[in-house]
């Protein structure tokens, strides 16, 4: 998921349980409309290549290492933002069925998770 600076969903992709959200990174940032300033993400993002793709974008990467890496330039200010993607995850899951996934196919429950998103765009 990618939230804009207010913390309100922009763009989402569903993937598989068992599939690493890495892979899902790059086409995420592919479907936005513009060149963000900063893309802050957490540590399972850390990877040499998201950094450089970012990079090649036109905007800064703020990933944190891990700790089997070398230290990197990631300011703690902007990196402080990241809890706003929580906390969105947390107003979205206040909806029951985004946080129990009742619904059976990922194209319905691309719907539910849709309009719970719509829904916090308007009450913010």
């Amino acid at each position: 998921m990618i939230a804009d600076a207010l913390g309100r969903a922009v763009t989402f992709i569903l993937a598989p349980g068992q599939a690493h959200e890495l892979r899902l990174a790059l086409p995420l940032l592919d479907s936005l409309p513009g060149v963000p300033l900063w893309v802050v993400g957490d540590r399972i993002y850390s990877s040499h290549g998201l950094r450089q793709a970012v990079w090649d974008r036109g905007a800064r990467p703020a990933i944190p290492t891990n700790p089997t890496e070398g230290p990197l330039a990631c300011p703690a200010w902007i990196y402080a933002n990241r809890s706003r993607v929580e906390q969105l995850w947390g107003r979205l899951k206040e909806w029951r069925a985004v946080a129990t996934r009742y619904e059976k196919t990922a194209r319905s429950f691309m719907g539910v998770l849709c309009i719970a998103a719509t829904h916090d765009w308007i009450k913010i």
